[in-house]
């Protein structure tokens, strides 16, 4: 196997299992993960619009989050109001059980990295992220994270 062909089977094996790991720890709450991406974004950022919303999502990137923030709204995390200074603008916001459910995500996410911290032990991740970030910047995938990062407000 090539070196480049494993590094792709790599990625993706760590894509899937921490995916796996993740929709398990999320399944107590009745949400995917890509569902909690939504509420995590909305958590740090509400009120979004759904294209603001869709240029930062890493799991829907390119498509419209429609689905995703449909359901949400479906099962009461996610409302939608129409602004006040243009009916064509609507903003998502958390409800308060969006928001009782963005906490429990917040410490399943924080479980999970302290998972991957542990496996990471002795090997430096910077070069590893460098890499990773170079290979996506111009994907759309890449481009939603980096939005995501350039702009990171507390």
């Amino acid at each position: 196997m090539r070196p480049a062909e494993e590094l792709r089977f790599l990625i993706l094996a760590a894509q899937r299992e921490g995916n796996r790991m993740l929709a398990r720890a999320l399944h107590p709450l009745g949400i995917t993960p890509s569902q909690a991406e939504v509420v995590r974004l909305l958590q740090e950022r509400q009120p979004l619009t759904l294209s603001g919303l869709g240029d930062l999502l890493v799991c829907e990137s390119g498509n419209s989050p429609s689905r995703l923030v449909d359901r949400l709204v479906s099962i009461g995390l996610v409302r939608r109001e129409v602004a006040a200074h243009d009916r064509r603008h609507v903003e998502l916001s958390l409800t308060e059980d969006g928001v009782r459910i963005a906490r429990q995500v917040s410490e399943v996410e924080e479980e999970l990295y302290r998972t991957v911290d542990a496996a990471v032990g002795e090997y430096d991740l910077t070069q590893v992220a460098g890499f990773l970030r170079a290979f996506v910047a111009d994907l759309p995938a890449g481009q939603a994270l980096a939005r995501r990062t350039s702009d990171d407000a507390p």
